[in-house]
């Protein structure tokens, strides 16, 4: 399981960053809007990295 940690972190920082958009539409403040786009997607991509590392680990078991 070495890729849920990557996972774990991964969704946190997507919720953060939707938080930071939604706070940034909220108070009209474009600066906030991208920080917060920027995080979510950085979320996503460590998620990404958390799956492939499980599907390496899971073909390396069936060896």
């Amino acid at each position: 399981m070495s890729g849920l940690g990557d996972k774990l972190a991964g969704k946190a920082e997507e919720l953060k960053g939707a938080a930071k958009e939604k706070t940034g539409d909220a108070t009209d403040n474009a600066s906030l809007q991208a920080e917060g786009a920027g995080d979510r997607a950085s979320g996503n991509a460590k998620q990404a990295v958390g799956e492939v590392k499980d599907a390496v680990d899971d073909a390396t078991d069936r060896r």
